[in-house]
């Protein structure tokens, strides 16, 4: 028989290694190939600290997340950009000079911020104790190498031999593989892409991403790759080195200014969430910006498509609420959210409804019982990951809305020209059209010779060469164009922004003067070229698209109906995993709206038998309001800016 002594020693034995498995489990992140299988959830720094966390700063704030968010499957904590800037007199967004590297030219923390990064160790334990908190840490980076990396002609490191890249006889080094004139748009003097048809392009890359495995890293916000700014060549390169790892990278594309589905269904099987939008803050125009782009992810079925070893996600942008700084600058938290309850309500029901990942961006420092049970609603986490055939609805003529305050709303034809990928068929649709022997427009097809309907186009101008340097080197600019609003050749099509715009004031085929400045890059020995002049040269192909040389995207001129006088009425109608119905109103008028819609409705507009015919219990969640039971419609008077959240059981 086995002796007490004995049972008691494998008992203890049996806790001990549970215990071991228990820690281990809490530091190492799950290795599993359904990477991101349901919507992420996280803080990000950037909304309340800007650039300048620091080490301090960014433990606390992951302890708070630790014990308040974490159970409510909050779990990635991300350092934003910069954290490589040294925080000096003269060091901002598009400084030069001050930033820290290696000696491969890759970024390492500030160490004066970030003490524990000393010695060579990077992030590695601050990744130590984020992951003892049961949390997983995360960066943000930049694309291609720095312009500081570049001007030091920093050695390239071979991260799979060891020892300085070598290929064909010789050393690289950085200014081998930078590409000047793709510097990121909004950071001209701090990044560039480099050159991944090289070896040593990519070598640089892979020594990038092994580095920030090595660290711990468990979440890569990529910057100036996507959008206007799109590098499909590092994106895919990118994916596929984390696709190599022992250890899975959730991987994160920002910004989204001008983004569409065509252009997102390139990207979507690489990476597991992307940005449809540019940065959000806390006005109420970013908040309404969201929601025909939104429609579009639904409709085109990319909410939760098939992404980097699991699933990808359309991302709406941080939630900016609770205690926030301003956009850019140098300071810390100062203020907070400026939208209203209603509204603040209004933005959590859509990413909830959207299924976009829900990243916090105030400091959880000052977190207030409003924006905790905000962020923190069961019934909104629910629907944000486990819902399904999310979508808008209600736009056909039975449901009502009765405004008795507002007048008739009129709709409108308007064209906004928007980027898209040039392998989409509907890019194809521009011609030229001679007005006389010595002016041309560049037209969208459709409306042409239509009496009833304005074309939309723009005239022609060949790209002014101003120096014997640029006659030079010409050749490079065969074909290309500059594209201007009228006769008078003042005003320019840009298509890439000048800086990190947000929602609002991303206008998709924006107009600037079209003039030189000092924003020069250098791209060759001999020849200096505007930036400005750079993104916006256009070239048109033979099958009728429009290439922009800046970002290889197409342009096309689409349709939209805008009201006049109204924000209008928009819902949203999604199923639960326990067959629930959700339904939510979005008012986006001015003055407090009543909303209806019939349970006919939903039935046509879910794959649910019968629903027509049934009755339904009914209770909204922001409210708390039981409805009891409805047979025939919903009905209920919504706030201005406001909305409901309806949770129905038929």
């Amino acid at each position: 028989m086995v002796s007490v002594t004995m049972k008691m020693f494998v008992l203890i034995s049996l806790c001990f290694f549970c215990l071991l498995l228990y820690r281990v489990s809490s530091e190492i992140p799950d290795r599993g190939l359904d990477h991101a299988s349901l919507p992420p959830r996280g803080w990000n720094s950037y909304d309340s600290f800007c650039w300048t966390i620091s080490e301090e700063e960014f433990l606390q704030s992951a302890e708070i997340i630790s014990q308040r968010l974490r159970p409510h499957r909050y779990e990635y904590v991300v350092v934003d950009y910069l954290w490589y800037r040294r925080k000096v007199d003269g060091a901002y967004v598009d400084s030069l000079g001050f930033d820290v590297i290696d000696e491969w030219g890759r970024m390492i923390p500030d160490p004066d911020r970030w003490p524990s990064s000393r010695g060579g160790k990077g992030f590695t334990e601050v990744a130590k104790k984020v992951h003892a908190m049961g949390l997983k840490f995360g960066i943000h980076v930049m694309r291609g190498i720095s312009t500081q990396a570049f001007n030091a002609n920093t050695p390239i490191l071979d991260s799979l031999k060891g020892g300085v890249y070598e290929e064909s006889g010789r050393q690289w080094r950085a200014k081998d593989i930078g590409l000047k004139e793709r510097a990121c748009v909004w950071m001209p003097h701090g990044f560039m892409s480099v050159n991944t048809k090289l070896g040593a392009g990519r070598a640089f890359l892979r020594s990038l991403y092994r580095q920030y495995a090595e660290w711990g890293v468990d979440f890569v916000k990529h910057d100036c790759v996507f959008g206007d700014d799109l590098d499909i060549d590092e994106i895919s390169f990118v994916s596929e080195v984390l696709k190599g790892l022992d250890r899975p990278i959730l991987y994160s594309l920002s910004p989204g200014t001008s983004v569409t589905p065509a252009m997102a269904k390139e990207v979507s099987g690489l990476v597991n969430m992307y940005r449809i939008s540019g940065d959000d803050w806390d006005t109420w125009g970013d908040v309404v910006s969201h929601f025909n782009v939104t429609r579009d992810f639904s409709t085109a079925n990319m909410i939760g498509a098939k992404g980097l070893r699991g699933k990808s996600w359309p991302d709406l942008d941080m939630l900016p609420l609770g205690w926030l700084t301003d956009q850019g600058l140098n300071v810390g938290p100062h203020r907070w959210c400026k939208l209203s309850p209603d509204e603040q309500r209004t933005q959590m029901t859509l990413w909830a409804m959207a299924k976009s990942p829900l990243m916090f961006g105030g400091d959880v420092r000052k977190l207030d019982d409003f924006t905790y049970s905000l962020i923190t609603n069961p019934t909104a986490l629910e629907i944000n990951s486990f819902s399904s055939n999310n979508m808008e609805a209600f736009t056909n003529k039975k449901s009502q809305v009765i405004s008795p305050n507002l007048s008739k709303v009129e709709t409108s034809d308007t064209r906004i020209l928007g980027l898209t990928t040039c392998k989409d068929s509907k890019a194809n649709g521009w011609s030229t059209e001679a007005l006389d022997q010595d002016l041309e427009q560049i037209c969208w097809k459709e409306n042409l010779g239509n009496r009833l309907k304005k074309p939309f186009c723009y005239y022609k101008r060949k790209l002014p060469l101003a120096s014997d340097e640029e006659m030079i080197y010409g050749q490079q600019y065969q074909g290309k164009l500059h594209l201007l609003a009228g006769e008078r050749m003042e005003f320019c099509l840009n298509a890439s922004p000048n800086r990190k715009l947000t929602s609002k004031e991303s206008k998709r085929g924006s107009l600037s003067p079209c003039k030189r400045d000092a924003n020069q890059v250098y791209m060759s020995e001999n020849l200096k070229v505007n930036m400005s002049n750079l993104w916006q040269m256009w070239e048109l192909n033979t099958s009728g698209a429009l290439v922009n040389s800046y970002s290889g995207l197409c342009a096309i001129a689409n349709s939209v109906k805008a009201n006049v006088g109204s924000g209008g009425i928009r819902s949203w109608i999604a199923t639960g995993r326990r067959g629930e119905i959700y339904v939510a109103f979005f008012n986006l008028n001015t003055e407090k709206t009543v909303i209806s819609t019939s349970i006919s409705d939903l039935a046509k507009a879910l794959p649910r038998k019968n629903l027509n015919r049934a009755s339904c219990k009914c209770r909204e969640v922001w409210s708390g309001k039981d409805y009891g039971m409805i047979k025939q419609s919903i009905s209920t008077v919504v706030e201005t800016h406001g909305c409901v959240l309806f949770v129905l059981n038929c």
